[in-house]
């Protein structure tokens, strides 16, 4: 097929000025090897110009460097395929190849792209192949024995499963030994070699079956070509080098140098080659994919022929073996099943418990031995836990040197949840290694969750608490401390067993409050039973323990009643001899509540003018004075308060005053006193002490009430008398009569009689109505000469009157 060239200027480059444009060209995927893609004029008539093909993307080489031929005054540029280039327009119908045009110090790049289409009508024994004089190819004598000469698989082959044999006669002598064409589709060269057969021509004709009975018969020719040993050969021996599976796709193997003009690199054989590649200008075999060996592990070994020619004369070239081995790595490290250890094992577990149990296995070698290490995270510190192997355990704290013999896990000592932060949750790892190089590691995460138990009971301590009879509800007595040795040691809760409800105890705190009131004088000491019980100390939550203890509270008396003297009040007279103490009189107090206190201070708060009286105790006592300007002279009244107030260690100190009136009257005798003669005066007398007890009636609080409503209505009544009295005197003033008048008089005289009954005294009945009315005021006073008192008389009637 006809290739679609562009216009003839494309590419341009001239001394004074370059310039290029990208092109693009259509190619049939029936082009073979040896065909021109592209051609196109050069104009460089100063320089010898230089055309490089840098890139070509996606990689192949199916393309050859592009050729300048002269012609005239310029040059025609080619660029043809390769002999590997089998376009396939359904693996790659697209290639980009850069170029590089270089004309004296002028330098200019520019793309070309190639597209291949399909071609229905192409048949797999079409094209170059297919010409009847036949495909020519040219080899070295060089070459090596068996090596690639030539790819005959052209596309389409391979999807029709075609067959490829020679049947043209290769009979020595001429013939050094059979060609061959293997499944790949590649022709051999003979196991002889072909060295000293140059210029010799082989003609092969090659059968091509594919398809149902369809075939076809086409001819190639092999044309040696001398071997160009004085132009190019390779600097040193071939080189032999070994390298690790593990080295990475891209990396440098070896480096072949060979002496030459613009020396090119390619290799010969393996094609394809998967797994290295040369670089085309320096020479360097790099690795191109993951070098991976079986899983036994070994050695492998590439043999590699490497071909260096020259760039402008392809023909002139030297071929080298290059031996790479490969030795295998540890790449993977072992493998664990389960990857993790997780387990949940109560506190109470017993020493020697396997716990887990768990496999590994080398995927770099299956069957070697693998070492396994316990490494613990939290908590740090002698262990707990003990590796046996592959088995996790608690081993007696005796066997711990030999707990990594097995391959399992035991608890290694006993396990206690009682201590905060001891063994909640126990992380580690097992490090597993092989005996690789470098040697591989993995690691198993273990964690172990230990649960506690509630082990013990709790308990308090019995306590003794005081508090005053006044306290009020709420009042906090103190706090019953309660201990657990489980862990958390305060997850206790509080109870009171029976008992009186006089008392409650928070439930968490512990803490003691009153709720009713108290009396000391009916219960004094109080018992309780106190329950301590536990909780959340356990996995199970009704898992739980009690205990008891007993608290005393006594309580402290407090006053709840002031003192009472009896009497309240006195009257008193005495004779306050000169130089002499009189005792005036004892007060006598006490509780009604609490008849068993009977400790009181005694105090004169008012009425101790000139301080003549003290007390001693509860016995008022008159000091003694002695003539001089105080001396009394008349009798006096003194009216003294005297407090009486608790005097015991229970507060408050109530008290309360009684009232004593003391007449004083002094008592002293005339003394008569000569120059010579003194008469002492007696110092002994005995003092006439009289005393008057005036009793008084205090009535119950219902009396007062009856009283009261009695005496109401008794005014009442009296009332409607005096109504009714008004209104007959007025009547009588209307009409005055001598029997009015006799009315009204024995009126006066009944309410005289009433009057005086009220006043219980004798009267002397008197003749008119007025004498009634003067009875009753009060026109004297006197004073009983056997009490001393004073009173009020009425001179008409002898009614009195007591002050």
């Amino acid at each position: 097929m006809a290739l679609l060239r562009p216009p003839v200027l494309l590419l341009a480059l001239v001394v004074s000025e370059l310039h290029g444009l990208p092109w693009f060209i259509n190619v049939s995927e029936s082009q073979g090897p040896g065909a021109i893609l592209y051609s196109f004029p050069i104009n460089c008539t100063s320089y010898v110009p230089t055309l490089e093909l840098l890139s070509v993307q996606p990689p192949t080489t199916f393309f050859n460097p592009p050729s300048l031929n002269r012609q005239q005054k310029t040059y025609m540029a080619m660029v043809t395929l390769s002999s590997s280039a089998r376009l396939d327009a359904l693996a790659v119908n697209h290639y980009r190849l850069q170029l590089r045009l270089t004309c004296g110090k002028k330098v200019l790049e520019a793309p070309l792209s190639v597209n291949v289409h399909r071609d229905p009508g192409y048949s797999p024994c079409a094209g170059q192949f297919a010409n009847p004089g036949g495909e020519i190819i040219q080899v070295r004598e060089m070459v090596t024995p068996g090596a690639q000469l030539y790819t005959l698989l052209l596309p389409g082959l391979q999807l029709q499963r075609a067959q490829l044999s020679i049947n043209s006669a290769q009979d020595p002598p001429y013939f050094p030994g059979p060609f061959s064409i293997n499944g790949q589709g590649w022709l051999l060269a003979p196991s002889q070699g072909l060295k000293g057969h140059a210029p010799k021509v082989f003609p092969l004709e090659v059968l091509v079956s594919f398809g149902q009975n369809q075939s076809c018969h086409r001819m190639l020719k092999v044309k040696v070509l001398p071997d160009p040993s004085s132009q190019i050969s390779f600097l040193g021996q071939a080189p032999n080098v070994t390298i690790l599976e593990d080295l990475a796709p891209g990396s440098n193997v070896v480096q072949v140098r060979a002496r030459g003009l613009d020396v090119r690199y390619e290799i010969l054989s393996p094609v394809p080659c998967p797994l290295f590649s040369i670089g085309r200008e320096d020479g360097v075999v790099r690795t191109t994919a993951p070098l991976e060996l079986a899983p036994a592990g070994g050695v492998a070994v590439t043999r590699l022929q490497v071909k260096a020619y020259e760039r402008r004369r392809p023909w002139a070239s030297a071929d080298l073996d290059v031996t790479v081995n490969v030795r295998s790595v540890n790449r993977w490290p072992p493998r664990c099943l389960p990857a993790m250890l997780v387990t949940e094992i109560p506190e109470t577990t017993p020493v020697g418990t396997v716990l887990k149990t768990f496999t590994c296995t080398d995927p770099d070698s299956a069957g070697s031995p693998l070492d396994y290490e316990l490494q613990f995270h939290s908590p740090p510190g002698p262990a707990s836990l003990c590796l046996r192997g592959r088995a996790l355990e608690v081993p007696s704290p005796t066997y711990r040197p030999m707990c990594w013999v097995l391959q399992d896990m035991k608890v290694n000592a006993t396990l206690d949840c009682d201590t905060p932060g001891a063994c909640f949750q126990h992380a580690a790892s097992i490090l597993v290694l092989d005996g690789g190089h470098p040697p591989m590691t993995s690691e198993v995460p273990v964690l172990v969750m230990v649960t506690p138990v509630n082990e013990f009971s709790p308990a308090c301590v019995p306590r003794t608490f005081r508090i005053r009879e006044d306290a009020g509800p709420h009042t906090l007595l103190g706090s019953v401390v309660g201990t657990d040795k489980d862990y958390p040691h305060n997850s206790i809760e509080y109870y009171i067993s029976g008992g009186p409800t006089t008392f409650s105890v928070d439930r968490l705190s512990g803490e003691v409050h009153l709720l009713g009131s108290l009396d000391y004088e009916l219960q004094t000491l109080y018992r309780l039973t106190v329950l301590v019980t536990d909780h959340s100390q356990d996995q199970h939550p009704t898992q739980r323990r009690s205990g008891s203890c007993t608290i005393t509270i006594e309580v402290e008396d407090v006053n709840d009643y002031a003192p009472k003297c009896q009497p309240p009040f006195q009257e008193l007279t005495i004779y306050a001899p000169l130089g002499h103490s009189v005792e005036v009189t004892k007060v006598s107090c006490w509780v009604p509540q609490e008849p068993q206190r009977r400790a009181f201070s005694y105090s004169i708060v008012g009425g101790n003018s000139q301080s003549r009286f003290s007390l001693q105790g509860p016995i008022l006592v008159h000091k003694s004075i002695t003539w001089g300007p105080h001396w009394p002279e008349q009798p006096h009244t003194y009216e003294l308060l005297i407090r009486v107030a608790d005097a015991g260690p229970s507060i408050p100190h109530l008290s309360t005053t009684a009232t004593v009136i003391v007449h004083l009257i002094p008592w002293s005798t005339s003394t008569v006193t000569t120059r010579t003669h003194r008469s002492p005066v007696p110092s002994v007398m005995t003092p006439l002490l009289v005393t008057d007890v005036e009793a008084f009636w205090q009535p119950e609080p219902w009396f007062v009430v009856v009283l009261t409503v009695t005496s109401a209505l008794f005014l009442l009544a009296l009332g409607w008398l005096f109504n009714r009295l008004f209104q007959g005197l007025v009547q009588m003033l209307q009409t005055p009569s001598k029997s009015a008048q006799a009315l009204l008089l024995n009126s006066i005289q009944g309410t005289e009689e009433s009057i005086e009954g009220f006043t219980e005294a004798p009267r002397t009945e008197m003749p008119r109505a007025p004498s009634s009315v003067v009875s009753l005021h009060f026109d004297g006073r006197a004073q009983d000469s056997g009490t001393g008192r004073e009173y009020l008389f009425n001179t008409l009637t002898g009614a009195r009157r007591w002050l």
